[in-house]
């Protein structure tokens, strides 16, 4: 499995963006997919997870209400949009596949396969 992650940038503080996660490789319907984020010092965190079969979501309590994580079947991609954005939101981004899961985990260390990551910079 592939993942080629794009979509970030610099946005002013409320502003939105849309990461977008291009997945391609053998048979993935039985994955889960995860953003991930790191910001500089920090340790990888879990934001966002699909399952891709059913399309059931879990979101980190830190952007709840304003990330949502969504796939689309027929394009092989999965997307984050990201509202509100906040100075703390800041790190580069990563998209992820767990291989043969019914359910989402959130620890950086299960996820099997990683896209190359993608800068967000939440800034005035």
């Amino acid at each position: 499995v592939q993942l080629q992650a794009s979509g970030g940038g610099l946005v002013q503080p409320g502003g939105s963006l849309r990461l977008s996660c291009a997945v391609s490789g053998r048979a993935f319907s039985n994955y889960v997919m995860g953003w991930f984020r790191q910001a500089p010092g920090k340790e990888r965190e879990f934001v966002a997870g699909i399952t891709w079969n059913g399309g059931f979501t879990k979101d980190a309590d830190s952007v709840k209400g304003r990330f949502t994580i969504s796939r689309d079947i027929a394009d092989n991609t999965v997307y984050l949009q990201m509202s509100s954005l906040k100075p703390e939101d800041t790190a580069v981004y990563f998209c992820a596949a767990d291989r043969l899961r019914s359910y989402i985990r959130v620890k950086a260390y299960e996820y099997d396969y990683w896209g190359q990551g993608t800068q967000v910079t939440v800034s005035s």
